[in-house]
């Protein structure tokens, strides 16, 4: 089993709890995604725990890591076992697709990104929700890497090279938003949401498909 899907298997409680100890940063994140998640029937392709598709209200989730699925089917989502480079869906099926800090974990990016293209509708979007690397939050997260068992062998990435990877895989134009512009851990609540992108350690990024 690969590292990162035994990983998130056996320690899915305990990553799930993370959600309840970083509750203003959780719900900050929420908030910018649902800032420019469009209408439709969605997919959220890496769904965890499905923390975030729950609220967000998308149906319908794909998940390598069988203890993480199990407690998003107990969230209500309707959960199948695969990989983002090779979706179990017919081409055309979803208005939109969203990945939640799956970039940073993925096998084979640009794979994984014309998978997404082929199981969008027509003018489907795909909604990327990211710590960029380059943020305070991202610097944080890649000193403390070593010393994680979730991220050791995460990738994170700018949001500049998450732009290119998505232009580079038939995706346009961008709508982006950020959040998350102090240290969670100093935060009383969740933090507003802005257009844009260079200040915020999360970032949110709605690309349509062309």
């Amino acid at each position: 089993m690969d590292y990162n899907v035994e990983v998130f298997h056996r320690w899915a409680d305990e990553y799930d709890r993370w959600f309840d100890r970083r509750r203003a940063l959780y719900l900050s994140e929420i908030a910018a995604l649902r800032a420019v998640l469009p209408q439709g029937r969605g997919l959220e392709v890496g769904v965890g725990t499905g923390r975030f598709a729950a609220p967000l209200g998308v149906p319908f989730g794909v998940e390598p890591a069988w203890g993480m699925a199990l407690l998003a089917k107990e969230r209500g989502i309707e959960v199948c076992i695969g990989v983002a480079e090779a979706l179990p869906f017919a081409s055309r099926t979803f208005d939109f697709l969203l990945f939640v800090t799956v970039l940073s974990f993925l096998q084979d990016p640009p794979r994984a990104l014309q998978e997404a293209r082929r199981v969008l509708r027509p003018r489907g979007h795909l909604v990327i929700g990211m710590i960029d690397r380059t943020s305070h939050l991202g610097r944080s997260y890649e000193a403390k890497k070593s010393s994680n068992k979730f991220y050791r062998r995460a990738h994170f990435c700018s949001t500049t090279e998450a732009l290119e990877l998505l232009k580079g895989a038939g995706f346009s134009p961008f709508r982006i938003c950020q959040t998350v512009f102090r240290d969670p851990t100093d935060a009383k609540g969740p933090e507003p949401v802005k257009e844009g992108h260079g200040e915020g350690g999360f970032v949110a990024i709605s690309a349509r498909k062309a």
